[in-house]
């Protein structure tokens, strides 16, 4: 049943490029260009791919747009890591339980496993720049809130709770609009794997300089101070966003809107079941967030029980994780192409695992920040590789409801996964749990290598259809699929 709806579900998908010229147009306008279409066997060059020396590494940055969106977001997300890591510290001094910060990472992302569905739809058929005005405006009365609250010495947990639900509302919306917004800012598909891999460079930037300004912050001051830093930096993101000059969603995102949301929440799930490469990323992406990604809930125990440091400690071990992010990221930046990403996502799942195994084993800061090194390189590669390859494939009639399903694997396992952690921890200790969710990642990862030759075939057409690869006979096009 599921062979014949992946076929069905990637003819819909080959069907739905409207705004990609055939092929043909792609290999003559690359003879007009004076660009060779192949060199020798087995070397494409794509469209959009023809800098020279590593001017192709920002090539996104060209676009007024999406310079804009990296300017807000450099700063802002400084100020989400900053409230991340001071929430946990806060929460964690306030009750001394790992099974509260967990409950509490719980209630931040439940309502994003809960919503973001139906919000897919509703990015689909709303202005999206519009849909992100509002989540950023929201936010920052969020963590104004928390500021006031914390500085005010009137915080209490249940309040930590309700703002973090709160929050987790908001996230169900923007995070499918922002990742929905991405083609729009860069005006097509050409640059969109490297727009999102510098968007990753900018999350993980903040990851390694977020922790360790709010470490040394809560060591001289107050964790409320962080949530008031975070609250003022969502105006520079507003205000990029309003800046932006964007063309009118075409007239087929209005034809949408008089579909019911029932209808097209179906077709949304329909699409995501049935598409094989889409389902199985999607699988594995969510069973690393369950018990993989959660770990971070438990760095407050490791910095003070495991490590007998303190909110410094903390923000070493969170920054070391950053820059294994950084890197990894700008390794995509790098890349031309999107070929060779979907062999990736399973080598990043086993190198994860691998990783906070022995992060489990350490009691040594030094070899912990190393560790981490490789859990931040692993976690981001196949994060980002999983977006890159989603975002290519996927129709734009349905991008916001399969990204809200990848914000459901993302976010929305993650509240399940640190409930799981919190208990785990409490009974068996941080260590063991750690451990324990390094082999389920590796056990993951095995699984997606048995999937990957039929995810391949079933890719290939998309990404003759896209210009990725050159269209060939079947033998070759099996040859070639093996880049993928």
């Amino acid at each position: 049943m599921f062979a014949k709806m992946g076929t069905k579900a990637a003819l819909s998908t080959l069907n739905c490029f409207h705004s990609v010229p055939p092929l043909a147009t792609l290999e003559s306008a690359s003879r007009r260009e004076g660009c060779p279409k192949r060199r020798q066997r087995g070397v494409w060059h794509p469209k959009g791919v023809t800098e020279s020396g590593f001017a192709h590494a920002y090539r996104a940055l060209r676009h007024r747009n999406f310079r804009l969106f990296f300017a807000g977001q450099s700063v802002s997300l400084i100020g989400t890591w900053m409230t991340r890591v001071a929430t946990a510290w806060l929460v964690y001094r306030l009750t001394k339980s790992a099974v509260l910060l967990g409950t509490v990472s719980f209630a931040g992302q439940i309502p994003t496993f809960l919503l973001a569905p139906l919000a897919g739809v509703l990015v689909d058929r709303w202005n999206r720049r519009t849909v992100l005005v509002w989540t950023q405006a929201l936010a920052m009365v969020q963590s104004l809130a928390l500021a006031f609250l914390t500085l005010t010495h009137r915080i209490t947990v249940a309040e930590i709770l309700a703002l973090s639900a709160f929050q987790g509302c908001i996230n169900a919306f923007d995070m499918p609009g922002r990742q929905s917004f991405m083609l729009e800012m860069v005006e097509g598909r050409d640059d969109l794997q490297n727009a999102i891999a510098i968007n990753s460079s900018m999350v993980n930037l903040a990851r390694l300089v977020g922790p360790s300004l709010a470490g040394m912050l809560i060591a001289v001051t107050s964790e409320g101070w962080c949530f008031f830093i975070d609250g003022v930096s969502y105006i520079g993101v507003i205000v990029s966003l309003l800046a932006m000059r964007l063309p009118e969603r075409q007239a087929a995102a209005l034809s949408r809107a008089r579909d019911s949301m029932l209808v097209q929440l179906k077709e949304g799930w329909d699409y995501v079941r049935g598409f094989a490469p889409i389902r199985n990323i999607l699988l594995l992406f969510a069973l690393v967030s369950l018990m993989g990604i959660p770990f971070v809930v438990l760095m407050p125990i490791f910095a003070a029980q495991v490590l007998k440091g303190g909110p410094h400690t903390l923000g070493f071990l969170m920054g070391a994780m950053g820059v294994g992010s950084l890197a990894s990221a700008l390794s995509l930046v790098l890349r031309k192409s999107v070929r060779g990403l979907l062999k990736m996502i399973p080598i990043a799942a086993a190198v994860f695992g691998v990783g906070l195994i022995l992060f489990g084993l350490s009691h040594r800061l030094w070899l912990s920040m190393l560790l981490l090194l490789l859990v931040g390189f692993g976690m981001m590669q196949g994060l980002t590789a999983s977006n890159t390859i989603i975002q290519t494939i996927v129709p734009e009639d349905k991008r916001g409801r399969v990204m809200s399903y990848y914000t459901v694997a993302f976010v929305g396992m993650s509240p399940f996964g640190s409930l799981l952690a919190g208990a785990l921890a409490t009974a068996v200790g941080a260590p063991w749990t750690v451990m324990l969710s390094g082999v389920c990642c590796i056990v993951g990862a095995a699984w997606f290598v048995t999937r990957i030759q039929g995810i391949r075939k079933v890719m290939g057409p998309i990404y003759e259809q896209l210009g990725i690869i050159p269209t060939m006979s079947s033998p070759e096009l099996e040859e070639e699929a093996g880049g993928n």
